[in-house]
């Protein structure tokens, strides 16, 4: 029976996360999760961005971790919002 330092129960962004950061620390990790075909997908909004998940993105990022390289290179489409306004 193989032993693990850490049992992740989940494949979706917070358990793909944890897991990534826990074998970027060397920690042994295990991730469960019901359906490889569905690790990593969102369950209701698939947006990536706006004020609270935007800042979360960007916290997690500057922690190690990889949600927003990964929306990155996954990503459908993106569009400017409030271009009237110009640049940020």
């Amino acid at each position: 029976m193989e032993k693990y330092e850490v049992i992740v129960v989940g494949g979706g962004h917070a358990g793909i996360e944890a897991s990534f950061i826990c074998g970027k620390l060397g920690v042994s990790v295990l991730l469960l999760t019901l359906s490889l075909d569905n690790v990593g997908k969102l369950s209701c909004n698939p947006a990536i961005g706006g004020v609270s998940k935007g800042t979360l993105v960007k916290e997690v990022d500057a922690l190690g971790g990889v949600i927003g390289k990964i929306a990155d290179r996954c990503a459908i489409g993106y569009r400017r919002l409030n271009k009237s306004k110009g640049k940020a």
